[in-house]
């Protein structure tokens, strides 16, 4: 009998050892916080002190330099991260799609070995967070003041509405704290974090209404001055497109402009440009210092706590933002402002302090990553790859050498055709195929069939290639450079594979993959 309960202490105390070797982890994520916003990413904004806070966790861990999401939108970015795929095996191709209960995996994931679950927050994949122990999130894109969350335990979804008082990234961090305070201790805990800001209309708290206030915030000069870049597909024929195609900063897109946002069609041309600019930035980083400050208030909580040594910390956007390049707003494009996403991690037993890693990853590598980190280990059905090896000073095996992206959802909200591609580390091919993938008769079910000018039309199916070594800006479009030939024909073969690869073809797409077989060797 003695010998039955030491048997029995022993694998209690070796229980109990196990889950204190376990990391909590902390998934932080803003909403379109581009890299130039962050000063540990040294950007054209680094001057402007906007992140200290998330800047001591890149100094003190490691920065990612080469994350990039496979579809800059919201909805279809969240669902790989929480599943680890893309978006035609998720089934999330644009913000219209919801992500089936059964596939929030990385949840379920870390539930299997032992993690309690919460998230808090942004949401915005439609259907209840079932497979969380606990949440409390906002409906939609949720509101700025004040805002109502969905919480598990007061009612049925989506009748579980419950008030809060604040701005909305005051009031989602003190949630996370407050749940800590109360956690279940016997576990290692999982916490999904996700501010609503910086995302439109960029509503910020009133104390930051002088931040920046007397600052000349700096400018893009592709803002002003691009001839080289682009195509027909996103300029037109002799730029016949410029005042249609991709939401503008300046007065130049007719539909969608910040210059009438702000100022009504006062103001023309470059003065529009700078003006609309000038506003636009200052409203969008007052929101993002309100997350640093918030990252700062829960980082100091861990710390009081005894938390901080044992828990991972990532903070990443769901993609990233168009701050004026090229006279774009808003994401959603395969350029570089759009397409990477901020990804710092701490984790002091395992990361060195001041890791700068140029591995080419991105949100489907996520869910594998963390998986790893945990004690699991990565599910056959996931897409994505853990990297854990880098952080751990290791190489890769087998790592990829391009990524794929993809955005669907042509014209709508701000103008940016569908179009697909591959980046490497050193060059970018894009396609714009230039068409809904819904069928016209389709059309009339959705929100947007009215909204917005010329979702039924086709936009110029056309290439673009950057040599991104050369030109980080985007800024010349080499596709018709003969020096470039080869490099496009073998950019060509791997975006061919990949799709194949990935499951991204255009199979159940007739219409699109008729324009993708003709514009193919163009």
């Amino acid at each position: 009998m003695k010998f039955i309960k030491v048997i029995v202490v022993l694998c209690f105390s070796i229980s109990v050892f196990a889950q204190k070797k376990q990391p909590n982890i902390i998934f932080i994520m803003s909403d379109d916080h581009a890299t130039n916003a962050i000063g540990a990413y040294a950007g054209r904004l680094s001057g402007l002190d906007l992140t200290p806070n998330i800047d001591n966790l890149a100094n003190q861990g490691i920065r990612f330099d080469n994350a990039f999401c496979n579809n800059s939108i919201c909805t279809p970015s969240r669902a790989s991260i929480i599943t680890g795929q893309y978006p035609q095996t998720n089934g999330v191709l644009d913000l219209d799609d919801k992500l089936d209960t059964d596939k929030q995996y990385l949840p379920i994931e870390l539930k299997k070995i032992g993690y309690s679950t919460a998230v808090f927050g942004k949401w915005h994949l439609k259907t209840e967070p079932v497979n969380f122990d606990y949440y409390k999130v906002l409906p939609s894109q949720g509101k700025y003041f004040n805002p109502s969350f969905l919480e598990k335990g007061k009612g049925e979804w989506p009748n579980n509405e419950v008030k809060s008082e604040g701005h909305s990234s005051d009031v989602i961090t003190g949630l996370v704290i407050d749940y800590l305070k109360d956690r279940d201790t016997t576990k290692p805990f999982f916490i999904m974090h996700h501010f609503k800001a910086p995302h439109a209309y960029f509503e910020y708290a009133p104390r930051y209404e002088d931040f920046l206030a007397n600052t000349e915030i700096p400018e893009p000069s592709s803002l002003y001055y691009q001839p080289n870049w682009g195509s027909e597909g996103t300029r037109g024929a002799n730029d016949s497109l410029r005042s249609y195609i991709g939401a503008s900063i300046s007065d130049r897109n007719k539909n969608r402009n910040y210059n009438h946002e702000f100022h009504k069609d006062s103001l023309q041309g470059q003065e529009s440009a700078h003006v609309a600019y000038q506003n636009y930035m200052k409203m969008y980083l007052r929101c993002v210092k309100g997350v640093d400050d918030n990252i700062g208030r829960l980082v100091d909580y861990l710390k009081a706590e005894g938390l901080w040594e044992n828990t991972v910390i990532i903070y990443t956007g769901d993609q990233g933002m168009m701050l004026g390049e090229h006279d774009l707003q808003d994401k959603r494009w395969m350029y570089e402002e759009s397409m990477r996403m901020p990804y710092i991690m701490h984790y002091p037993k395992m990361i060195k302090p001041k890791r700068v890693s140029d591995l080419l990853i991105n949100n489907t590598d996520f869910a594998p990553t963390m998986i790893e980190l945990a004690g699991g280990k990565t599910p056959d059905y996931m897409q994505g790859k853990s990297f854990i090896n880098t952080l751990q000073e290791k190489e890769e095996e087998d790592w990829r050498t391009t990524t794929y992206y993809r955005y669907w959802m042509h014209i709508i909200h701000h103008y940016v055709p569908a179009h697909f591609g591959v980046r490497s580390n050193d060059y970018k091919l894009i396609f714009y195929y230039g068409k809904h993938y819904l069928p016209e008769s389709e059309f009339s079910k959705h929100y947007w069939a009215k909204s917005y000018v010329g979702v039924d039309k086709e936009t110029p199916h056309t290439w673009e290639f950057y040599d991104l070594k050369n030109d980080p800006e985007e800024l010349h479009n080499r596709y018709n450079d003969p020096k470039y030939k080869e490099i496009i024909a073998k950019l060509k073969e791997e975006l061919k594979e990949q799709r194949i690869e990935l499951n991204e073809t255009d199979k159940d797409y007739s219409e699109i993959q008729a324009i993708v077989n003709k514009h193919w060797n163009d």
